[in-house]
């Protein structure tokens, strides 16, 4: 990884930070109990990945960062509520994130609950702000962020992903979930951010939603990758969760070495899908090369 991707990293992760702060507190939280859970689990530690999406997403077309910060914290409110609830004992039953306890080991699942519950209410809230600031077509992006999160997208992949536990699956149906579960907020991502630039065409956006539907299953491949090969303290969950729990991953499918290869292929096709962007869409394609830089 390039230290200019490092940098913008780094900067989209500061920034984003902020941001989300300070939209928490401006919040007239009537408990002080879900006041310190939902700022337990929204500090630094994660590694922002959809947020830097939209940033990149945004810079791809010309827009400012300012213009995307809303949309940044909206969706990263969204994938931390689904962390949360993710790692509840009725889902993945995970009793660690990002290194710490997980909300419902830290507090108590009824807390972790409500947290993840007021954190999606927090973000669609923030889009539809009258007088925003930003240059986007909020109602288009608070639809996009629905359609992403609900029965037809992460919602619905982790229902697919449930009822896939203990049964053997083909690589199609697997794909089909993670496009669902872990895709279809990522392809949100990065189309929200080309949204906040004001500067969005369908054309532009059919190729970027291309880009994102390679780099979600990327991940996804990375993440099946890393459960089996790094440590719990590198994961900041513990190792070798998925394949305790009986999970369908593409390792098992695969093997890991074709799921490696998987991965480099997906990274490989969604640089080709930003053949027509500039140099403003590097962070794009840079993020491509981190994932496989992270597998191998």
């Amino acid at each position: 990884m390039t230290g200019e991707f490092e940098e913008f990293q780094a900067a989209c992760r500061e920034r984003v930070d902020q941001a989300m702060k300070r939209h928490i507190d401006t919040v007239d939280f009537p408990c002080s109990g879900l006041e310190k859970a939902v700022r337990y689990v929204l500090p630094g530690g994660g590694k922002r990945v959809r947020p830097l999406l939209i940033y990149a997403g945004c810079q791809a077309l010309g827009g400012d960062f300012e213009d995307a910060d809303d949309a940044a914290s909206a969706v990263e409110f969204i994938h931390v509520y689904s962390l949360i609830h993710d790692d509840l004992p009725a889902l993945d039953d995970d009793d660690l994130r990002r290194g710490r306890p997980s909300l419902h080991k830290a507090f108590d699942e009824a807390t972790a609950i409500l947290a993840g519950d007021a954190l999606q209410s927090m973000a669609f809230e923030i889009l539809c702000r009258p007088h925003a600031a930003g240059k986007g077509d909020r109602l288009r992006m608070a639809r996009e962020l629905a359609q992403a999160t609900g029965p037809a997208g992460m919602i619905g992949g982790q229902s697919r992903d449930l009822a896939a536990d203990g049964q053997r699956i083909s690589l199609d149906e697997l794909e089909t979930i993670h496009l669902l579960k872990t895709g279809a907020l990522i392809r949100a991502s990065v189309l929200l951010g080309a949204l906040s630039s004001g500067k969005a065409t369908p054309g532009k956006l059919e190729r970027l939603s291309e880009y994102a539907g390679h780099i979600g299953l990327a991940f996804q491949v990375q993440d099946d990758v890393l459960d089996e090969v790094s440590d719990t303290g590198t994961l900041g969950k513990p190792q070798g969760s998925d394949r305790d729990g009986d999970k369908a991953t593409y390792v098992a499918l695969l093997g890991l070495d074709s799921a490696r290869a998987r991965a480099a292929d997906l990274a490989a096709n969604a640089t080709a899908a930003l053949g027509e962007f500039g140099a403003d869409a590097d962070p794009l394609r840079h993020l491509a090369a981190y994932i496989i830089e992270r597998i191998n």
